[in-house]
């Protein structure tokens, strides 16, 4: 049995006739099972290259979380695939589901950083995540899952979204699915985000996102937060997050909106920390925590990221549940 089936079967008797941990948090629960599904890839920075990709990125951060963080995606059969499989394992997360390709190489993307931190993508194409496949693990995957984060960019080839559609349609019912959309540019389409919008329960997209995305649906634009309300009522979404740099935040549910102005950190580089963002978001909101609470961490969370290089920096669990989920610690300051 593979690693992701072995993973799988050992969790989904733990969950499947579990509540809806949105409205009932568990303090004692087990680790979610909490999978990043889309693209993974190296970013070939000035100072070398790194591993990237959203899903990555936000498994990542999840783990720290103390959840079970899984990557659901595919590498090439070479050199690069072979360090992104061991550069997965080295951060703590599960690489059982990573495919290989045969044929297709292992994804990249050229970066350059523009002195506000600001990153330029190069994202090139026809790789191996291109061509994510549907197979028995991944649809034991799918259903054990407690939480899934993706995106628009690994749905760019009509094989890839396929795969990520059906993922989504076979998560339990009370799995949580985040859409952040993270635009990249030509890559998306009125049917990729209609499509993941109403398969989602949360959409997380930054300020100059949501305008487009309301166009692409062919939805009135309007002030941001009378976007972020229509976007929430189109699709029928539990939360719309709309994140604003450095300037924090807002998130609007069906009954309440919550604003945060951000923390002021000496950015490094802001490649990763929207995917921080929604990796707090996600524990925090699958934990039934108010929007106060979920946006302070989130921000605290993402804005850390952004003050050092890359999206994965080295800490330990125990010194991030130290730092940010503790008493005192400067995720629970104001």
């Amino acid at each position: 049995m593979s690693s992701c089936a072995a993973m799988c079967s050992e969790y989904i008797d733990c969950f499947v006739n579990s509540f809806s941990v949105r409205k009932m948090p568990d303090p004692v629960a087990k680790p979610r099972i909490v999978v990043g599904l889309g693209e993974l890839l190296w970013d070939l920075l000035p100072s070398g290259k790194q591993l990237g990709g959203a899903p990555a990125n936000f498994a990542y951060i999840s783990s720290l979380f103390g959840n079970r963080s899984v990557v659901a995606s595919r590498v090439g059969a070479d050199t690069l695939g072979d360090a992104a499989l061991d550069r997965v394992t080295t951060l703590g997360l599960e690489d059982g589901c990573v495919q290989r390709d045969q044929c297709r190489a292992t994804g990249t993307v050229g970066i350059e950083i523009d002195k506000h931190g600001q990153p330029t993508f190069t994202i090139f194409e026809n790789v191996a995540w291109d061509h994510l496949e549907w197979t028995p693990d991944w649809q034991k995957l799918a259903a054990g899952a407690d939480v899934v984060c993706f995106g628009s960019l690994a749905q760019r080839s009509e094989e890839s979204r396929n795969t990520i559609l059906l993922f989504l349609k076979t998560t339990r019912e009370d799995a949580l699915r985040i859409f952040d959309v993270n635009l990249r540019q030509s890559y998306f389409s009125r049917e990729v985000l209609t499509g993941s919008l109403e398969l989602a329960d949360v959409a997380k997209l930054n300020d100059a996102e949501l305008p487009l995305v309301l166009a692409s649906c062919g939805l009135p634009v309007r002030n941001e937060l009378e976007n972020a309300r229509v976007l929430r009522l189109e699709f029928d979404l539990d939360l719309v997050c709309v994140t604003r740099g450095g300037h924090g935040s807002l998130l609007i549910s069906e009954t309440e909106s919550n604003a945060h102005p951000g923390y002021q950190v000496t950015v490094s580089d802001t490649i990763g920390a929207g995917d921080a963002f929604t990796a707090a978001l996600a524990h925090h909101f699958a934990q039934g925590e108010s929007l106060a609470t979920i946006n302070r961490i989130a921000n605290r969370v993402g804005s850390w990221v952004a003050s050092l290089p890359g999206a994965t920096p080295r800490i330990s669990r125990e010194e991030f549940h130290q730092q940010f989920m503790t008493p005192g610690g400067i995720g629970q300051l104001s």
